[in-house]
């Protein structure tokens, strides 16, 4: 998303916790700094982490990006995290004189790294004007969903779904599977159907392969989903097939908790069908070329 940016002939400032990851970036010409604090000089800062707690403490810690005079004229953060989480730190950024949307993102790295991400955002009109172009630069498509912390609770349905669309996808890949219909020829088919979608076909390599260089770890997903779920008890909205779906990736998250992709569930769902799956070593398009 930073060398998109830089691409589109924007000055960068970067800063990560993991200095490595800055290496690509200052090849490009972005300019490196070892303290966060040396980014408040920015008009427009992105931030992108983990969780909530990451994010407060990245902004409002001791050492963090708010702890100088300076100040951004607005944050933009891309995070995936609550709507309660994100409803406080935008409280606090107002009482300190800084502006602050809300623009999750769609997508993975390799989505992002094919220009084809979505961002969805919320807050001020007024500072989502000024920096629509900027977010079109990292994205094939920019959605203004209107004030607040609207484009929070986008994100989280939507990764709730995204839950729900791979429990569904790898329980009728097996299906297919154990009644003898090979798993590329399956996914390529379903790909082509009215079913078909971005998300069926760039994971369709993955489960095809076994190929599971993480993209989303199930922990990850595991948070998305517990949080649609907490919005879903706060609006009074039943979700029942989301409730499985948590539950299953609960268990997921357990066998692997470290850094695996999320569609290893494949691999579990098929022990649990008396399946035992071999790559299939076949190419198959993840459709973002």
């Amino acid at each position: 998303m930073a060398a998109r940016l830089i691409a589109a002939g924007y000055g960068l400032s970067v800063w990560n916790r993991t200095v490595a990851k800055t290496a690509p970036l200052a090849a490009l010409g972005a300019e490196v700094v070892a303290d966060k604090k040396a980014v408040a000089h920015c008009s427009t800062v992105f931030t992108m982490v983990s969780t909530t707690d990451d994010l407060k403490a990245i902004l409002f810690a001791a050492d963090g990006l708010l702890g100088t005079e300076a100040r951004p004229q607005r944050i933009v953060d891309m995070s995936s995290i609550s709507d309660a989480g994100s409803a406080e730190i935008r409280e606090t950024l107002t009482a300190s004189g800084v502006a602050y949307l809300s623009a999750p993102v769609s997508g993975n790295a390799k989505v992002a790294k094919a220009g084809k991400l979505l961002v969805v955002a919320s807050g001020s009109k007024a500072d989502y004007d000024a920096i629509q172009p900027l977010l079109g630069a990292m994205a094939r498509a920019v959605t203004y969903v209107g004030e607040g912390e609207r484009a929070r609770v986008w994100k989280i349905a939507h990764n709730t779904m995204f839950g729900v669309m791979t429990q569904t996808l790898c329980e009728v890949t097996l299906l297919a599977e154990k009644a003898g219909i090979p798993r590329h020829l399956f996914l390529e088919a379903m790909n082509q159907s009215v079913l078909g979608s971005m998300f069926t076909r760039y994971k369709s390599p993955a489960l095809v392969n076994l190929d599971f260089t993480t993209t989303f770890t199930p922990k990850l997903l595991l948070k998305d989903m517990e949080l649609g779920l907490a919005a879903a008890r706060a609006h009074g909205v039943v979700m029942p097939t989301a409730s499985t779906a948590r539950d299953g990736l609960l268990a997921l998250s357990h066998q692997y908790p470290g850094d695996i992709d999320f569609s290893v569930l494949l691999v579990e769902l098929a022990r649990a069908a008396g399946m035992k799956l071999v790559p299939e070593n076949v190419a198959v398009s993840d459709g973002l070329a």
